[in-house]
């Protein structure tokens, strides 16, 4: 784009000239890399001449010290598609993003530290995140405007002043952007509420700028304020909202929103959030606390968001475009004028319904369980982190003997949901209060009385004061009427392994298993996978995680994208947790939401 200059008076400059800033958030670690560029040249399309995006660390150094940039994660491939589309970039590269992403993009391992205060000055977290930017920022720098790239803008921290008021720490950040050689304008992006803003902002290093979903025009009176005679950015413009399982499908009024992006047009500067969502592939969709009253007192429960990150957004989980993409395109030309000189007229999106499949082979997890873990021992129970594992499940074994009694059993401290099942019986399943309550499980005298507890991480609050306790597992311990039990192996299922899953084992019904299903395609196209009558868990599709399933909704189908599909024979492995299983599958061509 050339060696352009950007600053910032009372306006946004390139090369001396007003630059309006219209971006699209769009994530390239939220989509298949086959599809990075129609979903670029859609968000152009549409009118915008910059796209967003965060910087995950947890995707980019999943193990301390180890790095990936490639394949889904190759972040340079997708921001020279941008530069080659002609599409500034706004770079939200700071260690923490949130955006309804496991842990809000903190790497897991983070927690095997037992005194981690992440975000903030806490010495082992800030020499944590030098060597993470040792890594990423000789890789972006080159691709900032001023060197011929497309970066105009970079952020240093995001909704710090929902967290703390640290400023040492934000200081310390920005000082350490530019130590590395950032030369583009540094932002944060806090709430319209002033103790929020003011909390998260260092205006004399950084610009400030809002997140807001409503009535843009009249709250920008605290960011004024601060930041005086400077231009006035949303950054985030909620044009939708992610769902949570459990919750109601979410739904934007679209004419309000017109409303709202038409007046932030004439006044400033917007991010539209999202452009375009995609999805919470694996196990990396986040969660937030909600408060709920308990007993007669506010009490936060923890709400985990769906597969889909669908959002609402104008171009929606599979590429479409929808008519909040329309309505949008009109409202940007009515305030700056004709978006392009040539309209690109884009295809209907290529879906297949195919069909129903069964279930050709099917194990119990406890048949393979030793195949595809190894046992770990501790006196107590331990968290994931402390054993190295950062998603997935956990089983925790132990012994109780042969004896006939009856027994209160209780589980303090875990996260998320857990299975407990004695000599292979469900007795019950513990999932947010009920992890209050005390149950009652028999031993038999002629059975060794084996205890199992698989737990579920369901994903790492993204979100809110919380983000030091969001240790996987059980933390504290296993109570036994009025001790904490003693003696137990752990067996960690990051489920990284499918592979060694030896379906000749024996099944048993009512337990958590693994099903596969092999099916044939003739022409791949995208598609929706439902399965109607099973319970909760994941699905791998040619050993790609598609992400979870679970029929509470509103999410009914998950998303596979066709590149993730082979001509001919393909293979899905699923596996259960809630001992539900239907026998087959359906593979249909649209999008299943409940309470829609």
């Amino acid at each position: 784009m050339g060696n352009d200059n950007m600053s910032i008076r009372e306006d946004f400059y390139l090369n001396g000239k007003k630059l309006k800033v219209i971006s699209g958030a769009i994530h390239y670690y939220r989509i298949v890399p086959e599809y990075w560029q129609d979903r670029l040249e859609k968000v152009k399309a549409m009118g915008c001449n910059t796209i967003e995006t965060y910087v995950p660390w947890n995707v980019h150094e999943p193990e301390k010290g180890r790095f990936q940039f490639t394949g889904q994660y190759d972040l340079i491939k997708f921001i020279e598609l941008a530069d080659q589309l002609g599409l500034y970039v706004i770079l939200r590269a700071s260690p923490y993003i949130c955006s309804e992403w496991e842990f809000g993009g903190l790497p897991a391992w983070l927690l095997k530290d037992p005194g981690m205060r992440v975000r903030s000055l806490y010495q082992p977290y800030m020499q944590h995140v030098e060597d993470y930017f040792d890594e990423l920022f000789p890789r972006i720098i080159p691709y900032q405007i001023d060197h011929n790239g497309p970066i105009i803008l970079m952020q240093v921290e995001n909704e710090y002043g929902y967290y703390s008021n640290e400023k040492g720490y934000l200081n310390q950040l920005a000082d350490m952007m530019t130590g590395y050689g950032v030369t583009v304008p540094l932002v944060t992006s806090d709430s319209t509420r002033e103790s929020i803003l003011n909390a998260g902002a260092i205006p004399e290093k950084a610009l400030p700028t809002i997140n807001c979903g409503v009535n843009l025009k009249d709250r920008l009176g605290a960011l004024k304020a601060l930041s005086p005679n400077k231009p006035l950015m949303c950054m985030e413009f909620w044009i939708g909202w992610f769902n949570i399982w459990g919750g109601e499908h979410q739904v934007r009024n679209p004419k309000e929103l017109n409303k709202d992006l038409k007046d932030m047009l004439e006044i400033g500067h917007v991010n539209l959030y999202m452009a375009h969502g995609g999805t919470n592939f694996g196990f990396m969709n986040g969660a937030n606390y909600y408060a709920k009253e308990v007993d007669g007192y506010q009490e936060e429960e923890y709400a985990p968001a769906t597969t889909s990150y669908d959002y609402g957004a104008p171009i929606d989980e599979s590429g479409e475009l929808t008519d909040k993409f329309y309505s949008f395109k009109q409202t940007i030309e009515s305030v700056i004028g004709q978006v392009n000189d040539e309209e690109k007229v884009f295809s209907p999106v290529k879906k297949k319904a195919y069909g129903k499949w069964p279930v050709t082979k099917k194990v119990s997890l406890f048949s393979v369980i030793d195949d595809i873990s190894k046992p770990i021992y501790h006196e107590h129970p331990v968290t994931m982190e402390a054993l190295d594992q950062a998603y997935g499940y956990i089983l925790y074994r132990s012994q109780l003997g042969r004896k006939s009694m009856t027994q209160a059993i209780k589980l303090i401290g875990a996260n998320d949901r857990a299975h407990v099942f004695l000599n292979g019986v469900h007795q019950f399943t513990a999932y947010r209060d009920s992890f209050r309550k005390k149950q009652m499980i028999e031993l038999i005298a002629d059975q060794t009385n084996q205890l199992d507890i698989l737990v579920e991480n369901m994903g790492r609050a993204n979100f809110g004061p919380y983000l030091n306790e969001q240790r996987k597992g059980i933390r504290t311990g296993v109570m036994l009427d009025e001790y904490l039990h003693t003696g137990w192996e752990h067996y960690s299922l990051p489920l990284t392994n499918l592979e060694q899953v030896d379906f000749s084992k024996p099944y048993h019904q009512q337990q958590p298993a693994f099903y596969q299903v092999s099916f044939h395609v003739e022409e791949v196209a995208d598609t929706y996978l439902t399965l109607p009558g099973w319970g909760k868990g994941c699905v791998f599709l040619n050993g790609f995680n598609l992400g979870r399933f679970w029929e509470e909704g509103p999410q009914a189908t998950l998303y596979v994208p066709s590149p993730r599909l082979k001509q001919g024979e393909n293979q899905l492995i699923i596996f259960e947790t809630e001992g539900r299983a239907s026998g087959q599958i359906e593979f249909v061509q649209s999008p299943i939401i409940q309470n829609a």
